[in-house]
């Protein structure tokens, strides 16, 4: 399954690839394959750019720091910092979700969607409430209700906060997603990645695209020239703004309506056989 604008020859040449990492780049066990690591070797050698553009917050960027080449770069946070992974993970541009927003955030949610329980990302780490259910136990972490955890006694001078995240333990997905735009919509982006009712809360504009766009310009890229590829709704407004774009064979159903194209799932390297097209047409121009 491909894009019907890898068959069109005036297709402008694809100089920046913008993927997603979990459901995507990655396969389900959250590793690299061969095939996958080649092929990003072979996007840097083609001279093509390659940013990994995720969720994730920058801590946990390991399993990709060895493949990103020559930049280094990668938008992590769904486009609240952008980040160089060759310098051990040091943030060059954080979009901070503001404390008293976020705070406003919490109180919105918890009236439109009672049961909501809440973590507080960091550009230090993460932080939880009692209910909350994390991924991976962070031993460093302070528990306790959101409104103490974005407290701060001198303005501005705490850590930046990089994401909200809520997670209710009963709604559906997509009506928690749908609830939480509708209740505070006005004071921050929500999106979400996972399968469970987790909604990710960025400061408002602040998306996975619109960080992307920036790096972009400031390259000299036009959206024309770069491919996307996504699985779930916080790669939609990524999807929509890139020249080519490709839903994963496993992608959310609206993940799917937001692309141009469609390639396979992510256990069967649907990026890198992209990479590998692209790679192809880049070497057929130098060829003439």
């Amino acid at each position: 399954m491909t894009s019907p604008h890898s068959e069109r020859p005036e297709a402008p040449a694809v100089r920046l690839i913008a993927t997603d990492l979990d459901g995507t780049l990655l396969r389900d066990d959250k590793t690299v394959s061969e095939r996958t690591i080649a092929a990003l070797a072979a996007a840097e050698r083609a001279g093509i750019e390659v940013f990994f553009v995720t969720g994730r917050p920058a801590r946990w960027m390991d399993v990709v720091s060895a493949h990103v080449h020559g930049h280094g770069l990668a938008i992590c946070a769904n486009g609240a910092a952008v980040v160089d992974l060759h310098g051990g993970g040091t943030f060059l541009e954080v979009r901070p979700l503001q404390r008293p927003v976020a705070v406003e955030v919490v109180r919105a949610l918890r009236a439109a969607a009672p049961g909501t329980s809440f973590a507080v990302e960091l550009t230090t780490g993460i932080h939880y409430e009692p209910e909350y259910p994390p991924f991976f136990l962070d031993p460093g972490a302070t528990v306790a209700t959101a409104e103490k955890l974005l407290y701060e006694e001198a303005p501005g001078a705490a850590a930046p906060v990089i994401k909200l995240l809520a997670q209710h333990p009963g709604l559906d997905p997509d009506a928690f997603l749908a609830t939480a735009r509708e209740a505070a919509g006005d004071l921050a982006s929500f999106t979400r990645s996972s399968p469970t009712a987790l909604l990710e809360i960025s400061g408002l504009g602040v998306s996975k695209a619109s960080t992307l766009a920036l790096c972009c310009a400031e390259r000299g890229i036009a959206p024309e020239e770069v491919a996307a590829f996504g699985d779930m709704p916080n790669d939609i407004e990524m999807l929509s703004w890139a020249g080519r774009s490709y839903a994963m064979g496993n992608a959310h159903p609206d993940v799917i309506a937001a692309a141009s194209g469609r390639t396979v799932g992510n256990n069967e390297d649907g990026v890198a056989v992209m990479i590998e097209q692209f790679v192809a047409e880049a070497e057929a121009v130098r060829n003439g």
